[in-house]
């Protein structure tokens, strides 16, 4: 079970799992801890630290910046506690943080916003690759490059070959590892064949991805 929202599918899965059905739930939690046996994720909350101690290094504990946040479900609330609690104390000023539900369409136009509303902008963390390719889009657009940079995060392939050649409007990423699905799969599967239980939470790692350490990330035949 990878839910799209986590709210809705709290009592649902519950139900299943009252039923004795073994249950896996993958990268967004439930709004209710323990209902599943298995739980596979990335890290969200350091995914919002590493980005926060990144962007308050890369300013200098000073400037304006926006935020562009997920689908509203428990990760996404992680993410941006990370962040938050990343960037605390310092001189760092969010001029506005706004939805928009990990997808490229939705990433242009809050991103346009917020480039109509506010003269001056440091740096974006746009939290997810496809809302940071939106929002690439939006300030080229609007012929800001030179003005800020953006953090995404995902691993994506086209970001991470961005990263890779140096681009300065995309320096970094972070990763949310992409292939999270087939290591629930292989768990769930571990749990049934192996000689005891696999049960509980596995949470992956989200470490920086630099121009220096890009190219282990890399992988231009994934269909991410």
């Amino acid at each position: 079970m990878l839910p799209f929202e986590s709210g809705p599918l709290t009592d649902p899965v519950r139900r299943v799992k009252d039923s004795g059905v073994f249950v896996t739930v993958v990268d967004r939690g439930l709004t209710e801890e323990g209902i599943e046996d298995l739980y596979v994720a990335g890290n969200n909350h350091e995914l919002g630290r590493v980005s926060g101690e990144y962007i308050r290094e890369q300013l200098e504990d000073e400037g304006d910046i926006v935020v562009l946040r997920g689908i509203p479900t428990v990760i996404d609330d992680e993410r941006v506690q990370g962040f938050q609690e990343a960037i605390e104390g310092s001189e760092i000023n969010i001029l506005d943080m706004q939805h928009a539900n990990w997808n490229r369409d939705d990433g242009f136009e809050v991103m346009q916003d917020y480039l109509a509303r506010f003269e001056n902008i440091d740096a974006v963390w746009a939290q997810d690759d496809d809302i940071a390719l939106g929002v690439i889009e939006a300030v080229r657009q609007a012929d800001r490059e030179d003005e800020l940079f953006i953090v995404g995060g995902a691993g994506m392939k086209d970001i991470i070959k961005r990263v890779m050649d140096g681009d300065e409007l995309v320096p970094v990423d972070v990763l949310y590892p992409p292939a999270m699905i087939a290591t629930a799969m292989d768990l769930t599967v571990q749990h049934f064949v192996s000689n005891g239980p696999v049960l509980g939470e596995y949470i992956l790692g989200s470490p920086l991805i630099t121009q220096e350490n890009a190219e282990q990330y890399y992988f231009p035949d994934s269909p991410f």
